[in-house]
């Protein structure tokens, strides 16, 4: 994608500035992918399978060739607001990210968020046939093979938004206070991951029965981390994610006559 049709595509009114922050990147499942510039994006640039598949060198050159294109656009912002990018990285600022990433890995949640990943994997290693295999025998409006996919997707998306929530809050006490805070829209999304998991895991643990200790294990030390970064983040659930979590003007116009 050349520079100006990107320009092009930013400057159109319909997409939501930073929707795509706070989202769980399961795109097949969003309503709001009309409106999201980095879907947007991908679809035009990736619309040949060949640029669709990570193992072809064609997906390779095609995102090497984007990224390119928004580090001049980038460029091209911080020369207009009179950034210097080049004083960003200096010995300096280096060793104080360093310091930082390594705040984050060490949290508490950061772990445990880390484990749970382990745990999911440690479960489903031999036991995920045996899971699908089941699924004939699930109760009609019921899917095991939905939760599974659920399991799958949120299992390690989880620990990355746990400890991008935690980076936040390590930078956020470093500068002015902000809100709404981008750690706690990170913390609410990995939230939500957490609660959808449990409600899969609920469903797994309702039809099978060998192993089920090791799911109520899961379980509970899923919900011991959600109350965690509940307690971390106090705000992050009333955090408002731009086009999920607030109406349309036209909505909020007809919710205002219904009262």
């Amino acid at each position: 994608m050349n520079r100006n049709r990107l320009k092009k595509l930013v400057a159109e009114k319909r997409f939501i500035p930073g929707i795509y922050n706070y989202c769980d990147r399961w795109c097949e499942r969003c309503p709001q992918t009309s409106r999201c510039l980095n879907f947007s994006i991908s679809e035009e640039e990736f619309s040949d399978p060949q640029t669709r598949d990570i193992r072809n060198k064609a997906f390779w050159n095609k995102l090497s060739g984007i990224l390119k294109e928004s580090l001049e656009l980038l460029k091209e912002s911080a020369e207009k607001w009179g950034v210097d990018l080049e004083t960003l990285d200096s010995t300096d600022h280096t060793e104080d990210m360093k310091m930082k990433d390594a705040a984050v890995e060490k949290h508490l949640l950061s772990r445990a968020a880390k484990k749970y990943s382990g745990l999911v994997e440690d479960c489903l290693r031999d036991r995920e046939t045996l899971f699908f295999e089941t699924v004939a025998a699930a109760r009609e409006g019921v899917s095991l093979d939905e939760a599974l996919e659920v399991i799958r997707w949120y299992q390690y998306f989880i620990c990355a938004k746990v400890m991008r929530a935690v980076r936040g809050r390590v930078e956020e006490e470093e500068e002015s206070d902000e809100f709404p805070s981008d750690s706690d829209g990170s913390a609410k999304i990995a939230l939500l991951a957490i609660d959808r998991s449990i409600a899969a895991w609920a469903v797994i643990q309702y039809y099978v029965t060998h192993g089920s200790q090791e799911l109520m294990d899961i379980l509970s030390f899923l919900d011991s981390l959600r109350e965690g970064v509940e307690e971390t983040f106090p705000k992050a659930r009333s955090f408002i994610r731009p086009g999920f979590d607030e109406m349309e003007p036209k909505e909020q116009v007809q919710a205002d006559h219904l009262n």
